[in-house]
C-alpha cells in the first residue's frame, strides 16, 4: 500500500504544480501525388485542481492509514 500512496502523493503533486500540458497531432490536409501538406495542431490538456487534491487526500490518507497507533 505505501508505493501505491507515494505514486498517488507525487501524481496529486504533480498535478498541482504542472496544472495543464500540451501534446502535438499533425493532420494531413492535402495529398496530391508526391506533394504533401500536412497541419499540426497543439492541444492543451487542462488538469482540474480538484482532481489534483483528491489524489493527493488518496495517497495521505492511505499513507497514514497504514501506520499503526499505539504499540
Amino acid at each position: 500500500m505505501k508505493p501505491l500512496a507515494i505514486i498517488l502523493i507525487l501524481f496529486g503533486l504533480i498535478g498541482l504544480g504542472v496544472g495543464a500540458f500540451s501534446y502535438k497531432t499533425s493532420e494531413k490536409v492535402v495529398d496530391l501525388g508526391p506533394i504533401d501538406v500536412n497541419k499540426e495542431k497543439t492541444h492543451t490538456m487542462r488538469i482540474p485542481t480538484i482532481a489534483s487534491v483528491i489524489v493527493l487526500a488518496a495517497g495521505a490518507l492511505l499513507l497514514f492509514s497504514g501506520r499503526r497507533v499505539g504499540s
